[in-house]
């Protein structure tokens, strides 16, 4: 804690789309409060000034895709007391993780002029594959009241109180008609953390697990009723190999239907 005594805190950006940076700006009003509580001392997309660390928190958004994410996530651990990740890439390596089911260097042939200035690692992962992660803000983007829960929590030093039910106990609380009982559409809703409100669900739409799995999510056992209800394999894979896809519950039951198909 320095001097002021107030927490520093650092906000940092790997592999991502600044997406769940952008909640933490979307909180406004309760930004300018937790502002004068906190000294900022790392956050390119708001500010320009950059002071070293070490940091009492840091939170970081993305993916680890190229080896001096690596380096810099590595980095970050070490001068961080705290650290915690921010949203799908930061916690199962995201929309980048796609590549992890193909072969990346005949995609980067196929799509860069150059390819030899390409510098990638064979797989995009999740933070916590390569360093210890104290506490885990899930979605795609992030829920603007579970950064808002963290922060203050960690300010006032307590632990955050965050959901781990499922998607379906929020359409449950929203008088939201269950799509997947109503109406056959494939749903990953039994399986996925809330704290989206349940969106896509509420518009007629299967939850396609942004906020990525449960605790103690059980996969195989949606896998088998959504089958039972003549939802075809191939659209349970893609549902499964989604951008949470790479999360280990959701890749392997990817990969036990796979093989129960051949």
């Amino acid at each position: 804690m320095p001097a002021n005594g107030k927490p520093r805190v650092a906000v940092f950006k790997l592999a991502s789309c600044d997406g769940c940076q952008l909640q933490m700006l979307n909180l406004e009003d309760e930004l300018l409060d937790l502002a004068g509580q906190m000294e900022i001392c790392y956050f390119l997309e708001a500010r320009s000034q950059v002071l070293d660390g070490p940091y009492d928190v840091a939170l970081v958004e993305g993916s680890v895709t190229t080896e001096h994410d690596l380096e810099r996530v590595r980095d970050i651990r070490r001068k961080s007391q705290t650290l915690v990740t921010l949203g799908a890439c930061a916690n199962t390596g995201g929309i980048q993780a796609l590549r992890n089911m193909q072969d990346v260097d005949e995609y980067t042939r196929a799509i860069y002029a150059n390819p030899a200035y390409i510098h990638a690692l064979a797989q995009s992962t999740p933070i916590a594959a390569h360093v210890t992660v104290d506490f885990a803000i899930n979605g795609c983007p992030i829920s603007r009241e579970q950064l808002l829960e963290v922060l203050t929590s960690l300010l006032i030093g307590r632990s955050p109180q965050l959901p781990a039910h499922s998607v379906c106990v929020e359409c449950k609380r929203k008088g939201t008609v269950c799509v997947l009982v109503s109406k056959g559409i494939a749903c990953l809703g039994p399986v996925t953390h809330a704290g989206c409100g349940a969106v896509c669900p509420g518009f007629g739409r299967g939850c396609f697990a942004c906020y990525g799995p449960m605790e103690s999510a059980n996969a195989d056992s949606l896998c088998q009723g959504l089958a039972a209800r003549g939802v075809p394999r191939p659209e349970i894979l893609r549902l499964l190999n989604g951008f949470t896809g790479w999360a280990e519950e959701f890749r392997s039951a990817a990969e036990r239907l796979e093989r129960a198909t051949t």
